[in-house]
């Protein structure tokens, strides 16, 4: 049996090993309830933007600071550091195995956030990370192979590529074939994006 590394999987093996399918991307409103973000929350997000900013200011921004300087802090704002939701870093996944390639695919996700309600492990965001100098949807093979395994255990699940600045989220369903929407780009540079971004990661936690 061949042995892949998901970080080296292209975009169309991702599709062709796991038989995933993209399909037409959909507004966040039709998928997410989005509420207000208060004063205080806006504050705090042009903190982590500034903070950010003063890094990319002195050269690229490698994927270890963007987790610190800006992923951590928005994930706390966002409410993700509540339980039941966990947070794992650096989480092996399951091998996929695919009999009819006599293949197994292997990979260590960047970050899972996930909800343990009554013993129940729900997938809740799969988070993959790459320096500021790479296109946050570079990270999309990986993170569409990370959060395909947990489609055993439930009927969607939200991921999300981001270089620091970008950042993308993706919706994949269950079904033969299982099929995935890339959302619209959000970024922490506009404010009326990075407000959204902190819109969508709160709605994503009340899944």
């Amino acid at each position: 049996m061949v042995t892949l590394a998901a970080k080296d999987l292209s975009l169309n093996e991702v599709h062709h090993l796991l038989n995933l399918q993209r399909r037409d991307g959909q507004p966040f409103s039709d998928l997410l309830s989005l509420e207000p973000v208060t004063e205080t929350e806006q504050q705090d997000l042009r903190q982590i933007r500034d903070d950010f900013g003063d890094y990319l200011n002195v050269g690229r921004v490698l994927e270890g600071q963007i987790q610190f300087l800006v992923v951590a802090p928005l994930l706390r704002l966002a409410g993700f550091y509540r339980l039941p939701i966990y947070i794992s870093l650096e989480q092996g996944i399951a091998p996929i195995e695919i009999l009819d390639e006599d293949t197994k695919i292997t990979g260590r996700m960047d970050l899972l956030a996930a909800r343990q309600d009554n013993l129940t492990r729900l997938w809740v965001l799969v988070l993959e990370t790459k320096n500021s100098a790479s296109e946050a949807l570079n990270g999309l093979p990986q993170l569409l192979t990370y959060a395909f395994t947990s489609l055993e255990q439930q009927q969607s699940v939200w991921g999300l590529t981001t270089n620091g600045l970008s950042y993308r989220f993706v919706y994949l369903q269950a079904g033969d074939p299982a099929t995935y929407h890339i959302m619209p780009e959000l970024n922490l540079i506009d404010d009326d994006r990075a407000l959204q971004l902190l819109q969508i990661l709160k709605a994503v936690r009340m899944v």
